[in-house]
């Protein structure tokens, strides 16, 4: 019997060392993340060679950027109603039937990003749709093409929030590099129940929360990358998941700088049903001092609180 006693308790002591080499080998890899609402569970993420590079690079850039600050420029970016479309939207849709009417704003929206996210993929389309509002985006998924790229998603994913009685925007994310065209763009909501924006990515199908499981905004996702703060990147928006190490690179690349319309409302960026709109709508850029957006035609900003408000 004490022989055996022996056997089990070098087993355990065997079993331990290897326990700790582990939380040490974690420890040190500075990857790894407390998932929300799964107690004591650890994931690392697993960057191949390629992103881990590109990761680094892009913080890096991050970090050498410009500081933000208060300046001049005064941003004031109007919420345009338009109460008879928002109706047409949500019958058309039959957005009432996605959620339930006690349902949070962020269960809400999860239900809509859900919503789009399973009935268009992401594509970079062939062929620009004549009609960029929900409706006619729609209806050219089902005549034209079965996806789109992440502009027309958050153009879509937007007007229903909007309908939806949701405050939200999209907004363009966009790289350092000038001769980098791969953007990204994504949505923000307004949560009145925790008084903050946060971020949701129907093209991708994905959003980001601290370790703590605290849904953050693009402002939040930008300075923990800055300051090396562990974030959860949730796939398919439902699981945590360590296995997409080329977001964190890509959404790094991409929280250079960022870029939204004076005006946002239904039809914003359909120029067919209404041409003038292009010319009423002016772009709106938050970036690093000292930086020079691409086209030269935004209203620029240095100071992120004028920005995000």
């Amino acid at each position: 019997m004490k022989s055996i006693w022996k056997i089990i308790r070098i087993a355990l002591v065997a079993v331990g060392v290897i326990v700790l080499a582990a939380v040490v080998k974690l420890g040190l890899s500075g990857y790894e993340l407390q998932v929300s609402g799964i107690k004591n569970q650890v994931i690392e993420i697993r960057f191949d060679r390629t992103n881990k590079v590109r990761y680094g690079e892009m913080v890096k850039l991050l970090r050498e950027a410009g500081r933000y600050k208060a300046d001049t420029a005064e941003v004031k970016i109007n919420h345009i109603p338009y109460a008879e479309r928002a109706e047409e939207i949500r019958e058309y849709f039959c957005l009432d039937t996605l959620y339930d009417a006690c349902a949070s704003t962020w269960e809400k929206t999860l239900a809509i990003g859900k919503f789009v996210a399973s009935n268009i993929p992401h594509d970079n389309q062939k062929e620009y749709p004549e009609y960029v509002n929900a409706i006619g985006l729609w209806e050219y998924t089902k005549t034209v093409a079965p996806a789109f790229n992440c502009r027309l998603h958050s153009i879509l994913t937007y007007e229903l929030l909007t309908a939806a009685g949701i405050k939200a925007r999209y907004i363009t994310c966009l790289p350092y590099d000038r001769n980098d065209n791969d953007c990204h763009v994504v949505n923000e909501v307004w949560l009145p129940e925790t008084g903050k924006w946060v971020m949701i990515d129907t093209d991708m199908r994905r959003y980001i929360t601290d370790k703590k499981g605290n849904l953050l905004s693009l402002a939040e996702i930008r300075e923990h990358f800055i300051n090396d703060k562990k974030i959860v990147v949730y796939y398919d928006f439902e699981n945590p998941s360590s296995r997409i190490s080329y977001y964190y690179a890509y959404m790094a690349k991409n929280t250079y700088w960022f870029c939204c319309w004076d005006n946002l409302g239904f039809y914003q960026e359909d120029y067919t049903t209404f041409p003038e709109s292009k010319l009423k709508s002016r772009e709106y850029a938050l970036v690093p001092e000292g930086f020079e957006t691409f086209s030269g035609k935004e209203i620029t900003t240095h100071d992120p609180d004028q920005f995000w408000k």
